[in-house]
């Protein structure tokens, strides 16, 4: 009660300082934003209903009062969340489930670039017209779970993939660029090292030359594109640095899900049926994990590390929240949404986000307004309300031991290689198997074969009906 008091009579004396003309507008927003008080009170704002599927990314627009999203059903979405209105959508040309949306700065929102599990990277451009015209921009061979926007350039950004490639894009010549493939690490350097699975690529906000990729093995490894010809379509990736908790170097049976900088390059890293894991600059291990002797290895110091969460079922996303990027959020497979003081790791609120599994999570860039999206078919948005009694459950004890006792319990399990190839070979079979189906059923006609074509859309407004839902369920991958 002490603390509260503390914190309601600080906040009291920024609203002062604003009045008397002590603190700017901007300053003013960044100090109270930042507020505990106000972390703790996020609550249910609304929710945006009209897509058809699971919805799996969402992103503000720059000035934050526009919000775009993407679904397993292929349309993209820009709301007023604000008012909870869906503006406009389309159809972003697809044939499978969308990842990643991403609307390009400097573009008045007019463009944006998508990529999905049909390998396809797309951009969108809303026409003076306003009609949409849509077209292929590259195809890797293998699903694209990941888009990285270059900061404040309408032009660049890159993908990355399950084929291991990362991809460079520029607008301006409508072109993309193999940059090269991530290869696994061995500790015998004689053995030849394969490409590695990526699930998730971000850009260092304070050097855009710097870009961070994670996927199926513990490192997440930082590249300098400079070092990259345009020609470099088969060449193999060497990291400028790596970074791995201690713990976790040399095992087999981990793999990255998503990675997020802060403002200051600190890199964020979490794992899939592990734990999150924040890296000072200063703490990477070099372009190799095994290049420093064992002994050194034990010297790393240990890294913030934030639990209670389970990321097992799907690909999730992290992310810092704050103007200052104060505190750590991560959905979890059990459907609530966690948000950790970044400095600490101190669990500050919990929320019901999901009935089954809250997947990405994206903060306002002002304000402390949050959208979340999972399993559902919806997006929701979060924001401070009066109506928050206790912010964390009183539960929250059994719903975090219970998530660790599903990750410890899952670690026990071993396989042998012959039978993870044997599971992903009968998911890669039923997955096809399900995409025949479904392309026979639709009548889809495929634009495989036709490289940068193009073709333009009209847009529908208003909501979409509740009764025209797609009635599959979602994948789970």
């Amino acid at each position: 009660m002490e603390n509260l008091d503390k914190n309601s009579e600080n906040r009291l004396i920024e609203f002062f300082k604003r009045e008397l003309g002590f603190s700017p507008p901007t300053t003013f927003s960044r100090r109270i934003s930042a507020s505990q008080t106000l972390v703790k009170q996020m609550d249910l704002y609304g929710k945006l209903n009209g897509h058809q599927g699971c919805v799996n990314t969402v992103e503000f627009n720059s000035t934050g009062d526009l919000l775009v999203s993407g679904s397993d059903d292929k349309q993209i979405m820009f709301w007023d969340w604000a008012a909870q209105k869906l503006k406009f959508s389309y159809p972003s040309g697809h044939l499978d489930n969308i990842f990643q949306a991403r609307i390009m700065p400097f573009t008045d929102d007019r463009k944006i670039v998508t990529s999905s599990a049909d390998c396809q990277v797309r951009l969108g451009e809303v026409l003076e017209n306003g009609q949409i015209e849509t077209k292929r921009l590259a195809k890797h061979q293998g699903r694209v779970h990941n888009l990285a926007v270059e900061p404040g350039s309408p032009y660049i950004f890159y993908s990355c993939s399950e084929d291991g490639f990362v991809q460079h894009y520029d607008l301006r010549s409508n072109s993309a660029t193999k940059l090269f493939y991530c290869s696994s690490f061995t500790e015998n350097k004689q053995s030849s090292s394969s490409s590695i699975g990526l699930n998730a690529i971000v850009i260092d906000p304070r050097n855009p030359n710097y870009f961070a990729v994670g996927g199926a093995d513990a490192y997440a490894r930082v590249y300098d594109v400079r070092k990259y010809q345009s020609d470099a379509s088969t060449k193999e990736g060497s990291p400028f640095n790596t970074f791995c908790p201690r713990h976790l170097i040399g095992t087999n049976d981990i793999h990255i899900t998503a990675v997020a900088y802060s403002n200051t390059s600190e890199l964020l890293i979490s794992y899939n049926d592990e734990l999150i894991y924040l890296f000072q600059k200063n703490l990477g291990l070099g372009p190799s994990p095994f290049a420093s002797p064992p002994e050194d290895l034990q010297k790393l110091v240990e890294v913030q590390t934030y639990s209670g969460h389970r990321n097992s079922q799907t690909v999730k996303g992290v992310n810092f929240f704050g103007p200052n990027d104060e505190y750590v959020l991560s959905g979890s497979d059990c459907g609530h949404v966690f948000i950790w003081k970044k400095k600490g790791a101190e669990l500050v609120r919990l929320m019901v986000g999901d009935r089954h599994i809250v997947n990405q999570l994206e903060p306002h860039p002002f304000i402390p307004v949050l959208a979340t999206c999972g399993l559902e078919k919806n997006v929701k948005i979060w924001a401070p309300s009066s109506n928050v009694l206790k912010p964390l459950p009183e539960n929250v004890l059994e719903i975090m031991e219970a998530n660790k006792r599903g990750r410890e319990d899952h670690s026990r399990v071993t396989l042998t290689p012959d039978v993870i190839m044997h599971v992903l070979r009968l998911h890669r079979r039923q997955a096809q198997v399900y995409i025949e189906r479904r392309y026979n059923r639709e009548d889809i006609e495929s634009d495989e074969d036709g490289e940068g074509e193009a073709y333009v859309l009209g847009f529908s407004d208003g909501e979409a009906s509740e009764d025209n839902r797609i009635s599959r369920e979602c994948i789970i991958s």
